[in-house]
C-alpha cells in the first residue's frame, strides 16, 4: 500500500471511530429499515447454496456494529441449521466496541479485509456489507478472502454500486443519496463529513458488473446478483473456484 493510500484507509477508518455511537440509529432511519430484508434475503439464499446442516465458521469483514452478524445467527435458527462460530472483523475499533456491547458472544478481530487473522481455508461463508468499497487495496482484499474461504466457499456482498445509466428511478435514488442522506445523517451524528463521503464513495465505487469481474479475476465464480429498491443496494454471491 503506497502512503497516500494508507492515509486514505486511515480516515476512513477514523471516521467510522468518530461516528459509531450513532451509526445505528443513522442507518436505521436512513435505510427506513428496508436494510433489514435486504439481510435476511443474503442470508437465506446463502444458506441454500450452501445446502448444509452444519457450518463451522461465517467471518463477517467490515462487521460494523455486528448487524450482519446476528442475521446469520437468527437465519440460521430458522433453518436449523448449526453454527459452530461467527467473526466480526473490522479495522474501526470504535465500531467493534459498538458490536462487542451488542453481542457479546461472537468473537472479533481488530483488523484489515487485506489483513484477516485467520487460517488458510477456514471459513465456510465470508460476508461483507456495505463495507467493499470502503477497502482501498480492494484486489488485495479479496485475495485474501479466498485465502480465508474452504474449497467451495461463499463471498456475500451487500452494497451501493454505481451506476453508470441510471433509469428514472436510479435518478431518484442518486437524489436521496446525494442531497438528503447526508443531511440526514449528518444531523443524527453530528458529523456531516462523514455522511457526505457516503455519495462520494458510491460514485468512486464500482458498477455491478465490475465488481463481478474483480471477483471472477479473484478466483470466484458468480453464483446470483441482484438489485433491490430502485437499485439502492445490490446483493452479489460468489462461490470460490
Amino acid at each position: 500500500m503506497s502512503k497516500q493510500e494508507n492515509t486514505k484507509q486511515e480516515k476512513i477508518v477514523s471516521m467510522f471511530d468518530n461516528i459509531a455511537p450513532t451509526y445505528d440509529t443513522a442507518n436505521r432511519v436512513m435505510s427506513m429499515g428496508v436494510d433489514r430484508s435486504w439481510r435476511r434475503k443474503a442470508c437465506d439464499l446463502a444458506y441454500g447454496f450452501s445446502a448444509k446442516d452444519s457450518i463451522d465458521k461465517i467471518v463477517d469483514v467490515a462487521c460494523g456494529t455486528g448487524d450482519m452478524m446476528n442475521y446469520w445467527k437468527t437465519r440460521a435458527e430458522v433453518s436449523g441449521i448449526a453454527i459452530g462460530e461467527i467473526v466480526g472483523v473490522d479495522p474501526s475499533r470504535g465500531m467493534v466496541d459498538v458490536a462487542r456491547e451488542k453481542f457479546p458472544k461472537f468473537n472479533y478481530h481488530i483488523a484489515k479485509a487485506t489483513e484477516i487473522p485467520l487460517k488458510d481455508e477456514s471459513c465456510d461463508i465470508l460476508s461483507i456489507t456495505y463495507g467493499i468499497r470502503n477497502v482501498v487495496e480492494r484486489e488485495a482484499a479479496l485475495k485474501e478472502f479466498n485465502r480465508v474461504l474452504k474449497n467451495k466457499g461463499l463471498v456475500v456482498i451487500l452494497e451501493f454500486m454505481r451506476n453508470e445509466n441510471p433509469s428514472f428511478l436510479g435518478k431518484i435514488r442518486d437524489f436521496y443519496m446525494n442531497k438528503i442522506l447526508p443531511k440526514v445523517g449528518g444531523f443524527i451524528s453530528k458529523n456531516l463529513e462523514a455522511y457526505e463521503y457516503l455519495p462520494n464513495s458510491i460514485e468512486d465505487f464500482s458498477t455491478v458488473e465490475g465488481m463481478i469481474q474483480e471477483l471472477e479475476a479473484a478466483g470466484f465464480e458468480l453464483l446470483y446478483s441482484k438489485s433491490f429498491s430502485m437499485d439502492i443496494s445490490t446483493l452479489i454471491i460468489v462461490q470460490k473456484k
